[in-house]
């Protein structure tokens, strides 16, 4: 696997091939940036853009999490003590599941986001981006919440945020896609460089496959669940043998494959008593998912195959969070 390939693999999106080639050509000490909300135990969507990161830290470039607390407040998480609390478990999680200590910068939004340099750029910016252009770019309100002043002050302070950070490359989400491209439009105004951007998929409904994985209904996987959770959440995954011909369901149980597994593990083994098969091996992805088609690969199999390699990876996050707990 070449650079480029390192790269943007497990991407949807990659803004523009051209900008991304030139990182690959040099990556050495570039820097890519991640942004989360401390608001919640590490789950499965933190995990995939984690995985990416970890991806980017092998090609050579140096990762910056931004742990976003003056978001989260006018998002409503809670106080800054309260904030900075759930940001510091994040960071010892985000380093039990594998994230380079070494090559990893953690920076609270609060160190920049508050000084007069940042909030004149805020305000320049303010003054050219249109009500309309700023709500267009706001992430997903959730069901019943009213929008405010803040939702749209958010997408600013993103925008800012690709410069002050020093940052060479953005990933995230395919929910961040609308504030990565009003990034690369409103920069240039301020006399800034537009960044390159990667996005990750949107994992789909656990038990339905459609739509996204939702806390809301009691299907995200996250860095707290027991085994047995983990377990019981998978059995109910939805994961049929063959490809939805119309294309409007995803199989979510491959996507955990794809997305997780395989980016972390040489290669998959399916244990299974010899009368059903006996023990299979997989190093590829696609292979695995051509057994699953074929019959070869029993969805029950796949299910609990992929149940114990996520447990294995979530593990060292589970156990530091029981550290933190307990102290």
């Amino acid at each position: 696997m070449n650079t480029y390939e390192l790269l943007t693999r497990n991407t949807v999106e990659v803004v523009t091939e051209q900008e991304v080639r030139e990182l690959a050509n040099d990556p050495a000490d570039k820097r890519v940036y991640v942004g989360y909300e401390p608001s919640g135990v590490l789950h499965l969507g933190h995990l995939l853009t984690a995985n990416k990161l970890i991806d980017l830290q092998e090609a050579g470039m140096d990762v910056v999490v931004l742990l976003a607390d003056v978001h989260a407040h006018l998002n409503g998480k809670g106080s800054f003590e309260e904030i900075h609390e759930m940001a510091e478990r994040m960071k010892a999680q985000f380093v039990a599941y594998g994230l380079d200590e070494d090559k990893t910068e953690y920076v609270y939004g609060s160190d920049f986001q508050l000084e007069t340099y940042y909030s004149l750029d805020l305000h320049e910016l303010g003054v050219s981006t249109t009500l309309n252009r700023a709500q267009r770019a706001v992430a997903e309100l959730q069901s019943g919440e009213t929008a405010t002043v803040s939702h749209t002050v958010y997408p600013l302070m993103q925008v800012l945020d690709f410069e002050f950070l020093g940052i060479d490359l953005a990933v995230g989400g395919t929910d961040q896609r609308k504030v990565h491209m009003l990034a690369r439009e409103k920069l240039p105004e301020l006399g800034y460089k537009a960044r390159p951007c990667l996005h990750t998929p949107i994992l789909a409904n656990l038990e339905t496959g459609e739509g996204k994985m939702s806390s809301s209904e009691g299907t995200t996987i996250s860095m707290e669940d027991s085994t047995a959770d983990l377990e019981r959440k998978i059995k109910s995954a939805f994961c049929p043998p063959t490809h939805d011909p119309e294309g409007d369901r995803e199989n979510p149980v491959l996507q955990l494959f794809e997305y997780y597994v395989f980016p972390r593990f040489e290669s998959v083994t399916v244990r299974r008593p010899e009368k059903y098969g006996g023990n299979r091996t997989y190093e590829r992805y696609d292979d695995l998912t051509a057994a699953l088609e074929s019959g070869e690969l029993h969805p029950e199999d796949a299910k609990e195959t992929v149940a114990g390699y996520l447990d294995e990876l979530i593990a060292p996050g589970r156990e530091k969070l029981r550290d933190l707990t307990n102290e």
